[in-house]
């Protein structure tokens, strides 16, 4: 077999495996950041969130995810710190709009329980991570949940005397519930 033969044949078995993209409900799903301020837990909620699961509950491993972000709609409950969390030391929102998760492997860990890897990429910097969620079908959807730990300093967020762990932990909790219409 040539090349050319091989590296069409292999695409074609890829394109056949791929489980078919569903579009994020932004309405019903969420992503929240709990960090601690001065040992004190503060929580803010994205307001936007899109993106692309594909998801098929008998072949999980072959599922793919793309989900992105709007910095700006990032929300503490006070519009004074929503202007502040957007300027350069913190999300730098107007250069860097969005933050995103590109998935690049699943394993089933347990009924209805996966671990997703891939790279999360905030502020322009991109970290490999590995996603403990739920997954479950509920009236024609899926529902994604769960929750990571990463470290706001390796992606350049709260730069400046923001730098000082002992002012801002360096741990941040993201959590995310992801909705999507069930496989058909």
């Amino acid at each position: 077999m040539n090349t050319r033969r091989f590296l069409l044949a292999a695409m074609l078995l890829c394109a056949a495996s791929a489980v078919p993209a569903q579009t994020i409900d932004p309405a019903r799903s969420s992503v929240s950041a709990t960090f601690k301020q001065m040992g004190v837990p503060v929580e803010g909620k994205f307001k936007k969130v899109g993106g692309q699961v594909g998801y098929d509950p008998a072949n999980p491993t072959a599922a793919q995810a793309k989900v992105d972000v709007d910095v700006a709609s990032f929300d503490l409950g006070d519009a004074q710190y929503n202007h502040e969390v957007q300027q350069k030391d913190w999300f730098d929102g107007a250069r860097f709009p969005a933050a995103s998760f590109v998935s690049s492997s699943v394993k089933a860990v347990g009924a209805g329980r996966l671990e997703v890897g891939g790279k999360l990429t905030i502020k322009g910097r991109s970290v490999s991570v590995n996603v403990p969620l739920s997954v479950r079908n509920d009236a024609g959807t899926t529902l994604f949940e769960g929750s990571v730990p990463i470290r706001r300093l390796a992606f350049a967020i709260g730069e400046g005397e923001w730098k000082d762990t002992a002012l801002l932990a360096d741990e941040v909790i993201v959590k995310f519930r992801l909705v999507v219409a069930a496989a058909k």
